[in-house]
C-alpha cells in the first residue's frame, strides 16, 4: 500500500530527492517522480526539474553505463580502475588468453560495460574490445601481453 499523497514544503521535498538520490539509481526525471509518488510525494515536472536544478544534481552513469543522477560533487566510480573493478568483481566470471586476445566471460547482458570499463582505462597493453552479451574481448598487442592482461583482471575478478 502507497503512503497517503502529501504536500511537502520545498525543504523537505528537496531532502527527499536528495535521499532517493543517494541511495537508488535515478536516471530520468520521471524515474524521480514516481520514486517520489511511492514515498507519498506527487509533484510535477516542472517542479522536478526546478529542484534538479536547485540542487545541482549532475547526470553520470553508472557502471553498467546507464544514466544516473548524483549529488554534486559525488562523481560516480570516476577513478577507472575502481570502476572496472566494481564490474568485474560484479559480473565477471573468468579470463582466459587465447593468442594475442583475452577472453572474458561474464553475467548475461554485462559485457558491454565490462568492454566499456577496459577501455576508459587507456592501458598501454591493450588495443580496443569488442563486446556480446555474456562475452568481451580483449585485443593485446601480442601473445605476451595477453597473459599479462588476462593476469591483472584474473587479479581483480579474485
Amino acid at each position: 500500500m502507497a503512503p497517503p499523497v502529501r504536500s511537502l514544503a520545498k525543504p523537505e521535498r528537496q531532502k527527499l530527492v536528495e535521499s532517493i538520490v543517494s541511495r537508488r539509481r535515478i536516471g530520468s526525471q520521471q524515474e524521480l517522480a514516481e520514486a517520489l509518488a511511492k514515498a507519498g510525494c506527487e509533484v510535477t515536472q516542472a517542479t522536478i526539474s526546478r529542484d534538479i536544478r536547485e540542487l545541482e544534481l549532475e547526470k553520470t552513469t553508472d557502471q553498467l553505463g546507464r544514466p544516473r543522477y548524483v549529488l554534486p560533487g559525488r562523481e560516480w566510480r570516476t577513478d577507472p580502475r575502481q570502476a572496472l573493478a566494481g564490474v568485474l568483481g560484479q559480473f565477471g566470471l573468468q579470463a582466459t588468453p587465447a593468442q594475442n586476445i583475452v577472453v572474458v566471460q561474464s553475467e548475461l547482458g554485462s559485457a558491454p560495460a565490462i568492454a566499456r570499463a577496459v577501455d576508459r582505462l587507456d592501458h598501454p597493453k591493450i588495443v580496443g574490445t569488442l563486446a556480446g552479451d555474456d562475452t568481451c574481448l580483449v585485443i593485446t598487442r601480442s601473445i605476451r601481453d595477453a597473459r599479462s592482461v588476462a593476469g591483472e583482471l584474473r587479479a581483480v575478478l579474485g
